[in-house]
């Protein structure tokens, strides 16, 4: 019976340890936290989480990730894109138009808008 308990307390310490680990992890990504030159936190609740995020040209985010999101942009937004093969292409967004966004891990590279860029990055956590 002891033997049963300690094997059961082993797991239930185990468990626990690596939910530690994986929440370190995300938070240790977190774009807020990483760049707060560039993501600010407006508001955050057990639902969702909102940043504001200004990109500015020659700027360079660390490494970080989003999850799913998205994407309010509250400026007209341009900025030039490479692609893995090396090729150039211009990306660019209007006032108020909406994206819906996949999760993402990326950072290290230098901004290149073509003018400071302004959005809205909406998180969703828990669906009621």
């Amino acid at each position: 019976m002891q033997a049963k308990f300690r094997q059961i307390l082993w797991i239930l310490c185990g468990a626990l340890f690596g939910y530690g680990i994986a929440t370190a992890q995300f938070s240790a990504l977190d774009p807020a936290r990483v760049a707060p030159h560039i993501f600010e936190n407006l508001l955050e609740n057990e639902h969702l989480r909102v940043l504001k995020v200004t990109e500015r040209n020659g700027e360079t985010a660390p490494l970080h990730s989003h999850p799913e999101r998205l994407l309010v942009y509250l400026s007209p937004c341009a900025w030039m894109d490479e692609a893995a093969d090396g090729t150039m292409s211009m990306q660019s967004f209007r006032l108020g138009d909406a994206v819906w966004v996949h999760a993402l891990t990326h950072g290290g590279k230098t901004s290149r808008v073509v003018q400071d860029c302004s959005r809205l990055e909406i998180e969703l956590k828990s669906i009621p």
